[in-house]
């Protein structure tokens, strides 16, 4: 049953588009401007490092014919740049760049982009971005999705055998190695895949004869090969240990560094590796899978103790009891440093998706306290009911017989509704009775908080294929004072008559000031269009300025100039008016927002 949700919450998860975590902040040229010359290179400048593929970059000219270019490299070596040079004859017209490169936490992020020689030209960048197989990042997904889960449960059953130590710790061999078999295939599955998700393609470019090479180069591939090495080691390790009740320091310090290591091929490819403060991201991301393994993993081996060891006494339960408090703790503290790390602002936390995802996640893990302090309460009460007998502390024997207390007891228990007499042979059911009772509500009780843990590690996995709300706020600030987007389009539907169409208009910058305007006019059919006439004006009315003409001039394509020149921020109204004949013509008014 656990395993069918775990796997609903995993295609579910799994089902949307996993966003980017290198921002892109200024491209060379910027998008939509108009060089006078051809350039001889594209630079893109990115918010962290990034990693170069092959096909990094594809550039059309304005028949949409990919034009030759030098292979993908890092400008003035520069980690989060990527640059192309172009040859020296382009021509005049609208290039289109589209782009796509591997962030520094392992994931792909594209994009794409246009800018003009001499004048712009009728065409665009949708129909030439590549098409990113869908497939291919959700199996990708999914195998990240298993590697946490069975990390968790690997190195929290080892942490509850060791550190709680129950009476039969065989009854816990089957979940390490269901953990280690399952975190073993997730890693081979995520290097097989690494390849075709860098690069947006099909499954069957995995086997391609240069893939696996290619991802060994990369820090993701790099980290995920560590990661078979430890897992090798860990094998050994495990087997070694078989069969042993007492484990010394040389044993405990040895599992610690392999825990330890394998944490380490998540944060170093990951959100931890990039950004500010890299070290102590790392530390504290190590400490923070730690914990959740120790704390998430260690439940489901309480669970499989409480299930396969009916009479299991209190001790191992109230070990773990105090180890899960430490891994809580620890827990706390770093993911409020992680999240005010990737946050950056509390503006960040409603405005982003990282925030959003970070909210959802922390209404989980409120609910994930709150059915643990239910399990600590059973415990508590398991822990009590072997240290203290009921029946003797309220019974005291003396010359005088009983207190008042033991009478109003002895007479209960007479009525048959109070604990037995000490002397009565039905005491040790009667503790067993309330023993196995606690035992109950403790298995039910960490039955609920596995399954709300899965949902939140469900819910961290996906934050992680988020990009950081920090980000995100610094890419919007480059993008307003780098004109990134650089233009405002307005989609304009007219009819006239029977007929009709649209157009487009395209202001760059879109702000106060001087303004370049693109006007291309589309059929009913959606393809390009040619009328005799395109006027186009603007209105402030709030200011009670205009109405201004563009004087827009059909420059074979498309209507445009570079001379609009806007001289107040505000909501401006943008009249267009298409002649189609002689006779007929429309007008047609839209809202634009010019700012500073």
């Amino acid at each position: 049953m656990l395993l069918g949700t775990v796997l609903v919450l995993l295609l579910l998860g799994s089902a949307g588009t996993a966003s980017a975590h290198a921002a892109l902040e200024s491209t060379d040229p910027a998008d939509g401007s108009v060089v006078k010359s051809a350039p001889r290179t594209l630079t893109l400048t990115f918010s962290e490092s990034v990693a170069l593929l092959d096909d990094s970059f594809r550039v059309y000219d304005p028949d949409n014919r990919r034009v030759k270019t030098s292979s993908a490299h890092h400008a003035k070596d520069a980690g989060d740049t990527a640059s192309v040079t172009l040859p020296a004859k382009l021509g005049t017209g609208t290039f289109t760049v589209a782009w796509r490169v591997v962030s520094a936490d392992s994931h792909p992020v594209s994009g794409a982009f246009t800018f003009s020689i001499g004048k712009p030209s009728a065409t665009t960048a949708i129909s030439t971005a590549p098409t990113e197989e869908p497939l291919t990042g959700s199996l990708y997904d999914i195998a990240r999705y298993f590697a946490y889960i069975a990390a968790a449960l690997l190195i929290g059953t080892a942490a509850f055998v060791v550190l709680c130590r129950p009476p039969d710790p065989s009854v816990l061999n089957k979940p390490i190695r269901m953990g280690w078999w399952t975190l073993l295939a997730a890693t081979l599955a995520l290097l097989v895949l690494r390849a075709p998700y860098e690069a947006g393609t099909g499954l069957a470019t995995a086997f391609e004869p240069s893939a696996l090479p290619k991802t060994l180069t990369s820090r993701p591939g790099q980290a995920l090969a560590a990661r078979l090495l430890l897992l090798a080691a860990t094998a050994f390790f495990l087997l070694r240990l078989r069969g042993r009740e007492r484990y010394g320091r040389v044993a405990l310090g040895t599992g610690a560094a392999l825990a330890i290591g394998l944490a380490l091929t998540w944060a170093s490819a990951e959100h931890a590796s990039a950004g500010i403060q890299v070290p102590v991201a790392m530390t504290s991301a190590v400490l923070h899978l730690l914990a959740m393994s120790v704390w998430l993993g260690g439940l489901t081996a309480l669970l499989t103790v409480l299930y396969r060891s009916p009479r299991l006494d209190a001790a191992p339960v109230a070990r773990f009891s105090r180890l899960a408090f430490a891994s809580v703790t620890v827990l706390v503290v770093t993911g409020v440093y992680q999240s005010w790390r990737g946050l950056g602002s509390w503006n960040a936390l409603t405005g982003t998706s990282y925030g959003r995802i970070l909210l959802v996640k922390l209404v989980a893990v409120v609910l994930l306290l709150v059915v643990a302090g239910w399990s600590r309460q059973w415990t508590g009460r398991l822990v009590e009911s072997e240290v203290r007998f009921p029946v003797p502390e309220l019974v005291r024997t003396g010359a005088t017989g009983s207190t008042a207390e033991s009478d109003g007891d002895g007479d209960r228990a007479a009525d048959g509704e109070g604990p037995p007499n000490p002397g009565d042979d039905s005491k040790d059911e009667y503790q067993d009775q309330g023993k196995d009772r606690y035992r109950r509500g403790l298995r039910l009780s960490v039955l609920f908080e596995v399954g709300v843990g899965v949902v939140v590690l469900v819910i961290t996995t996906l934050l992680t294929n988020t990009l950081p709300g920090r980000a995100a706020a610094d890419a919007e600030r480059t993008a307003t004072s780098a004109g990134i987007p650089a233009a405002s389009v307005t989609m304009v539907p007219f009819k006239v008559g029977n007929a009709g169409g649209k157009v487009q208009i395209t202001l760059d910058p879109g702000r106060v000031g001087e303004n370049s305007v693109e006007a291309v006019v589309y059929g009913p059919d959606g393809g390009f269009a040619t009328v005799p006439e395109l006027r186009l004006s603007f209105t402030l009315p709030a200011q009670k300025i205009g109405p201004l003409d563009a004087k827009v001039k059909d420059e074979g394509g498309y209507w445009g100039t570079n001379t609009l020149n806007l001289p107040i921020a505000g909501t401006w109204t943008m009249k267009v008016t298409v002649r189609t004949t002689d006779v007929d013509q429309v007008s047609v008014s839209r809202k634009v927002r010019i700012v500073r």
